[in-house]
């Protein structure tokens, strides 16, 4: 019995000093859990990163469509003199001393078609900036879903102590009782020491109610963004009674339509589909309007000023004609991929509302208790 009481002093002190470390106290309503959630959450942050690196990627498939224009120059010194020949019907003989030469050219390209494969990446791109929003939401939901839930295990880890409380200051006066008993000969010494034995089984109960009520209390500020001495406040009253329960297919048509990673993932899907073209498009030549201008000049021997060029180029890559498009493969089974991925995420989509259905009545009750 002596170690018992001992132990449950020792916890009991430590206990003590982890509250007396609670510098501040914060109430919240579920609402305002919800959007601190959100607000201070690193996953969004990740997600917004997420959103600029696609955005970057769409400015980069729109940069494909617009003209290509390079401009070079070279001065070259030539401190040996050079071996000039001329060959020309009337010229004979070397040519003039160079020791210098001076050229620069500029150079046109309009891009006028490339078998689609600039429309569909743009396209893709566009689809995949908007599965990059939409995927923020979701993650949006999953935490104020999980917030919901930590606020709600911290509500009932307050609600227990309380009932383990009440229990405690109710063995406490029965031990008191007990042992008046037990001086006026009334019971047994064992009995007393049976009762005295449920008390510090309760006092046990309540200790480690507290350990989960603090560590409850930390998965919320870590959650929330708040300071880990932050001792978090619930309202007693947050619990309401739900509308009346609709039968569950009900909830898996709602949770089709409204799931945000669901959209994300057919945006995704659009986006692949459309890579696909683009990968076929590859054995297509590239047709381009070109235009350039160049100017040299070489002292004592040659000046050439405002040699202006423009016309079509054309350019096919004819290794496609024994090659294998890998990227046509790549993509088809990045279609693959995307395709066993929805029916994985509709599974698992009916399995999340089912749960949540059948468990949802369960908590009412479980909560209701205290």
């Amino acid at each position: 019995m002596k170690k018992i009481n001992n132990s449950v002093l020792a916890l009991a002190l430590f206990v003590g000093v982890a509250y007396a470390n609670a510098q501040e106290k914060k109430t919240l309503t579920l609402d305002e859990a919800v959007q601190l959630g959100i607000q201070n959450s690193k996953n969004l942050k990740i997600d917004a990163a997420k959103i600029e690196e696609a955005t970057a990627d769409l400015l980069a498939a729109k940069n494909r469509q617009l003209p290509e224009l390079s401009v070079s120059g070279s001065y070259l010194y030539l401190p040996l003199k050079p071996n000039v020949n001329i060959k020309l019907p009337g010229v004979s003989g070397g040519g003039p001393e160079i020791h210098q030469v001076a050229y620069g050219s500029a150079n046109l390209s309009v891009p006028i078609y490339s078998g689609g494969r600039i429309k569909y990446g743009i396209e893709s791109a566009k689809y995949l900036v908007e599965a990059s929003k939409l995927s923020t939401e979701s993650d949006k939901v999953a935490i104020a879903y999980n917030v919901a839930q930590a606020y709600n295990n911290l509500f009932k880890a307050n609600q227990s102590i309380k009932v383990l409380e009440e229990n405690l200051t109710a063995s406490q006066k029965r031990d008191e009782t007990f042992l008046k008993l037990e001086n006026n000969g009334v019971i047994a010494r064992n009995d007393r020491l049976k009762a005295s034995l449920q008390t510090a089984n309760v006092e046990l109960q309540l200790l480690e109610a507290r350990n989960n009520y603090n560590i409850a209390n930390i998965n919320m500020d870590l959650l929330l963004g708040l300071p880990e001495n932050t001792e978090i406040e619930v309202d007693q009253n947050y619990i309401e009674e739900g509308n009346e329960v609709k039968p569950v297919d009900f909830y898996i048509s709602e949770a089709r339509e409204n799931r945000k990673d669901l959209q994300a993932l057919d945006k995704q899907r659009q986006a692949a589909a459309l890579g696909t073209k683009s990968a076929k498009a590859e054995n297509l030549p590239s047709i381009a309007f070109t235009g350039g201008y160049v100017a040299a000049d070489i002292p004592k021997f040659l000046t050439i000023y405002n040699a202006v060029n423009f016309g079509v180029g054309i350019s096919y890559n004819l290794s496609n004609l024994w090659k294998e498009n890998s990227s046509l493969k790549q993509s088809k089974a990045r279609e693959m991929q995307l395709a066993a991925t929805n029916e994985l995420l509709n599974d698992n989509i009916k399995l999340d509302v089912n749960r949540e259905y059948q468990n949802t009545d369960y908590s009412k009750k479980e909560n209701r208790r205290f």
